[in-house]
């Protein structure tokens, strides 16, 4: 049974004619709290058969139950799938989320066609007699998607929802501005998109480069394109969480609203959106202003988000300006701090009460611990797995996104001809061998490991074919991480999974994903001629 992920109990019968056959008369007969998985079901599956699913009562075997039971175990998310060559199939989840993750299940059981959107040709669609039980080890099975250095338009987003929900994982984190773009609207403060949207050019490649794209880049979502996206992810049963990120990574806003920057040490007024690469010394101001600005934008963005993480970012904040500035030095002298990284500490902590007094959660890169980590707070452990195990002994939840394994724009080879690689090595197989959660954390501990995530930062990609090539099929492997009970690394099971990714692949080409395919990139996917490419076995670079 080749599916992705690896449910974590499936039992299939042999005999070649133990089969259901879906037909034109075949119904979908959806329980209470099911309706919109038939909707994705007639959607998708309808539409790569060409067969109508139409709504019906369960009348004979020729039909797709739908039911909600909370005794399913596994929680929310568990689901059972039952197909009976003469009974139909039964799809009942512990809600309707376990629903959907079973229909997801029944689309791959019928084979990679089912993933396009017509019907190639007249056929029979037949479905093995099989019983599973499933459920997700983690709560949080994440993915990023940075949109910030190089701009994605709204449909790029839907697509990957779709890719998404194809391998269960249920978290966006839409990673929204940076130092090179500013890309969402803000109704009170308006050139945040005017101004910060929009950069004069790009480099191109790694920052030793000297190549440059000389055309404008920039784009944003409306906030309605915002409500569309959140509610697209929801009817799939995915969260998204946006981050806007302070006090580092902000220059775009800087360029809009000149004010929001050290202006006692340097001239903000003619700071532009950012055009390269690496950690940018323009930081925001520590000032009672620069927090009351931030309010009014989290206020406009907590109504468009409704879910109950809020990332912060938090990352890479260099405190050169803080040091050399009076203001930052009176600021620190009037909260009694110590230093720069308690005046970090104390901003954060700030958000952290005013989204808590919100009904939210702050969440943000594991250097929001220098300093101190505020008491509400939840860590994405990024450099590495140590901060999220001292957050996690701490009492704080973790979300564990380490560059080491889950950065899905490091390279996937040492071979020449990977297109503009950057970081270390890492494989399909690495990803699959990934683990969560350390083994040095007690279960007390590691009960605070909420979720996993993987992220794709893009500026070295600037479409949605090189992030196809880059996260694909990267993210297949992390999809079973994240919903799977694997076991320990070294005991998993690389040549079954290697063997199942061969179906896996053809779901992929349906699906149109340009992936990178397993003998390394085909000649359009490389991309020769950028400067700054490593030597194999360098360390990291980024």
């Amino acid at each position: 049974m080749d599916l992705i992920p690896m449910p974590s109990d499936a039992t299939t019968y042999s005999a070649d004619d133990e089969v259901f056959t879906l037909r034109p008369e075949t119904v979908i007969a959806a329980g209470p709290g099911t309706e919109a998985a038939a909707r994705w079901l007639r959607g998708t599956v309808g539409a790569a058969t060409g067969l109508p699913l139409s709504a019906g009562e369960a009348s004979g075997g020729g039909a797709v139950r739908l039911a909600v039971d909370e005794t399913v175990p596994g929680g929310p998310e568990g689901y059972r799938l039952t197909v009976d060559p003469v009974g139909g199939v039964r799809i009942t989840g512990a809600g309707p989320a376990g629903v959907f993750w079973g229909a997801q299940t029944f689309r791959q059981l019928l084979g990679p066609d089912a993933f396009r959107r017509a019907p190639l040709a007249e056929r029979t669609w037949t479905v093995p007699a099989c019983h599973l039980a499933d459920a997700p080890r983690f709560g949080w099975r994440g993915f990023m998607l940075d949109v910030a250095r190089h701009f994605m338009p709204k449909d790029v987003v839907f697509r990957y929802l779709d890719l998404m929900a194809a391998h269960k994982l249920n978290v966006l984190h839409l990673h929204l501005t940076d130092d090179q773009g500013w890309r969402v609207e803000i109704r009170r403060h308006p050139r945040l998109t005017e101004v910060g949207a929009w950069r004069e050019r790009t480099k191109v490649g790694l920052r030793e480069s000297p190549l440059w794209d000389e055309r404008p880049h920039g784009g944003y979502y409306t906030q309605d394109d915002i409500r569309e996206i959140v509610g697209y992810a929801a009817a799939r049963h995915i969260t998204v969480v946006p981050e806007v990120d302070i006090p580092g990574h902000s220059q775009a806003a800087i360029s809009a609203y000149p004010e929001l920057g050290n202006t006692d040490v340097l001239d903000t007024s003619a700071l532009p959106v950012l055009t390269s690469w690496g950690v940018n010394p323009n930081v925001l101001a520590p000032t009672e202003a620069v927090l009351r600005f931030y309010e009014e934008v989290f206020t406009e963005l907590l109504e468009l988000f409704p879910g109950t993480f809020f990332h912060i970012g938090g990352d890479e904040c260099p405190k050169e300006q803080w040091t050399a500035s009076l203001a930052a030095k009176d600021r620190i002298v009037e909260l009694g701090l110590r230093d720069e990284d308690e005046l970090q500490s104390r901003l954060i902590s700030h958000f952290d009460r005013w989204l808590a007094e919100r009904g939210r959660r702050l969440i943000g890169w594991d250097e929001i611990m220098e300093g101190g980590l505020p008491e509400g707070a939840t860590v994405s452990s990024w450099r590495g797995c140590r901060g999220g195990i001292t957050a996690a002994r701490a009492g704080h939840d973790v979300v564990m996104c380490p560059e080491s394994h889950v950065y899905l724009d490091w390279r996937q080879s040492d071979s020449p001809d990977e297109p503009v690689p950057i970081g270390y090595v890492r494989t399909l197989e690495d990803v699959y061998r990934f683990e969560p959660v350390p083994p040095e954390l007690t279960p007390q501990e590691a009960a605070h490991v909420i979720g996993t995530q993987a992220n794709v930062w893009t500026e070295v990609l600037d479409s949605v074919r090189a992030v196809d090539y880059m996260v694909f099929p990267r993210l297949a492997a992390f999809a079973e991480v994240a919903w799977s009970a694997l076991g320990a690394p070294a005991d998993r099971d690389w040549p079954d999974f290697q063997a199942r990714m061969r179906t896996h692949y053809a779901r992929l080409d349906a699906l149109g994903v340009e992936y990178r395919p397993p003998g390394g990139p085909l000649p359009w996917q490389r991309r020769p001629g950028v400067l700054g490419r490593p030597k194999p076995g360098s360390p990291p670079i980024v």
